[in-house]
């Protein structure tokens, strides 16, 4: 079997194996001009599969970027494939979002190759990464500090994106395009040390290869290997995961948590998806057997420890905070108001019925009219506001007691409204208890109604 017959069945076995393209599905291949690109394409229009080619000019390398571009617009003139080309102007995008480089790159192509795949109709982006790049990958991730996942190198397959050369070698892509007598350009870049992949690719992968000529080799079968233990692992995590926390995952009871063999990895696990690193982690795990009430934060979440509980919620901004401390006016009803994003008051006021029932449900507060001095205010309790809650006669209690015997996180207490009155008096800790003051009697001709109505956003 020649060297062009032995590397095309290497990709076709591959392909099948991964389940990479389906029959008959249209392809969208990734064309830098490089050795890869140029490989992959080539290699999967001798295959048989439908390809049509994108390419992308950052204008990162001046004249080298409208090299490459202008060898892509033959290359696919020559072999009869459709090339899709956009310009970036990625120095102004980086800026513009605070991120790298690369990273901007990476944002810009894969928004562009999804809007191609939606107005084209292609089944999948096939990019040509191979398996010396996922031993790249798995060196880089150890260097940065990884969990399992980091370890099993790049996927075959990400969503849209599929990768049909991760089976075969760089030195192999090489000897297929010496075989095609196929060229190809180069990207100064790549034999620069610049970055921290050259840098593994030009200096760290050649000194672990005097230890064992068969290094990549080796690394790519132990890739292989811990991809069938993520599976493993995947499914242990999801199992503990279900034990301990609640179905979205942001209440973690804490005692089951410590039950698991390995509960900070569970931990782990449930954390990382909100951005929390290992480090912070650790931190909150060895908060678990401290004291109630410590908080720990990234950028968009915070996670509180309450009791036997870990509660996890978005983190809010200064000014949500400051929105959620001003007083909501209600005027003479009927009316309607918004008391969070989430849910609205309706404040109605009509004669008492022969037949009406007062509602038992914590969301509906019926008060005696003659008791209620409008305009009415929505606000966040304070410490120290007293009032007299439903069943209590003549005694006061502070609203803050009132929460705590209630066992509400302090989140939730964070969260907690009262409706007062035109002197400042709590007619309704809203959602648990009414003030006795205010209650329905005998005597009452005119009730005010309050309910609480929640919008469910999809």
């Amino acid at each position: 079997m020649g060297q062009t017959t032995q590397f095309e069945h290497n990709v076709q076995a591959f392909i099948r194996q991964e389940r990479l393209v389906g029959q008959g599905e249209a392809l969208l291949v990734a064309l830098s001009g490089g050795a890869d690109s140029v490989a992959l394409l080539r290699v999967l229009l001798r295959l048989g599969y439908s390809c049509h080619a994108a390419h992308c000019n950052f204008h990162l390398r001046g004249e080298e970027s409208n090299r490459d571009e202008a060898f892509c617009r033959t290359l696919c003139q020559t072999l009869g494939v459709e090339l899709h080309v956009t310009h970036f102007d990625t120095h102004e995008y980086a800026a513009r979002q605070g991120i790298s480089i690369e990273m901007a790159a990476r944002e810009l192509r894969y928004a562009w190759f999804d809007e191609l795949c939606s107005g084209h109709g292609y089944a999948h982006v096939a990019v040509a990464h191979h398996r010396d790049d996922a031993v790249e990958t798995l060196l880089l991730n150890l260097v940065r500090g990884t969990g399992l996942a980091g370890l099993t190198g790049i996927r075959p397959v990400n969503g849209r994106v599929v990768r049909p050369l991760l089976g075969v070698s760089r030195a192999e892509v090489m000897a297929y395009l010496k075989a095609l007598a196929q060229d190809y350009v180069t990207d100064s870049t790549n034999l620069q040390d610049e970055y921290v992949r050259n840098k593994i690719r030009l200096q760290i992968l050649p000194l672990l290869e005097k230890i064992n000529p068969q290094v990549r080799e080796k690394i790519s079968s132990t890739i292989h290997h811990l991809r069938g233990v993520e599976t493993i692992y995947d499914k242990a995590v999801k199992e503990a995961v279900a034990r301990v926390a609640d179905v979205d995952g942001r209440t973690i009871n804490i005692p089951a948590l410590l039950g698991e063999v390995e509960p900070q990895t569970v931990l782990f696990e449930l954390l990382r998806p909100y951005g929390f690193v290992s480090a912070q982690v650790e931190d909150v795990f060895r908060s678990l057997t401290g004291e109630s009430g410590r908080r720990f934060a990234n950028g968009g979440w915070e996670v509180l420890k309450d009791r036997d509980t870990l509660i996890l919620r978005p983190r809010q901004s200064e000014s949500e905070l400051e929105e959620e401390r001003i007083g909501i006016s209600i005027p003479q009803p009927p009316v309607e108001v918004a008391l969070t994003r989430e849910s609205m008051l309706l404040v109605s006021r009509f004669p008492l019925a022969p037949d009406y029932r007062i509602s038992r449900s914590p969301k509906v507060a019926t008060l005696d009219a003659s008791c209620v001095e409008f305009p009415l205010t929505v606000r966040p309790w304070r410490q120290g506001d007293k009032f007299a809650p439903f069943g209590m006669k003549g005694r006061k209690k502070l609203v803050s007691d009132l929460l705590t015997d209630l066992k509400l996180s302090r989140f939730e207490k964070e969260k907690q409204l009262v409706v007062t009155d035109a002197r400042d008096r709590i007619l309704w800790v809203v959602g648990r208890r009414t003030d006795e003051r205010a209650r329905v009697t005998e005597q009452t001709r005119e009730v005010v109604e309050m309910i609480v109505s929640y919008i469910y956003r999809s």
